[in-house]
């Protein structure tokens, strides 16, 4: 499911998911409860990294963002998992599954 905020809504990115087979599925405006777990993302990503950084080229974009990325999969604990570290938690989780 997509946001359906401006930086979601262009025709680049339907272009990218056309050429790739990818259906895009958008939120219904003004119901951010149909995916309340993209809507806390795309704040936390706004909040954090969008506005304070200035993306000069998308080679400058792509390492603010990758830097972000792996802060907040790598580094920083998140409540919602236990105060867990998003990394660590995945291992312990793969590590404690029967699932092979």
């Amino acid at each position: 499911m997509v946001d359906n905020g401006s930086e979601f809504i262009s025709r680049d990115m339907d272009l990218w998911a056309c050429q790739r087979g990818v259906t895009l599925d958008f939120s219904r405006p003004g119901k951010p409860t149909d995916n309340a777990f993209i809507e806390a993302f795309n704040g936390r990503l706004r909040a954090e990294c969008l506005n304070t950084h200035w993306l000069l080229t998308l080679a400058d974009a792509r390492k603010k963002l990758e830097a972000w990325r792996r802060d907040d999969n790598e580094q920083r604990p998140h409540g919602a998992i236990g105060n867990n570290v998003p990394a660590a938690f995945m291992k312990s989780a793969h590590v404690a599954s029967p699932c092979v």
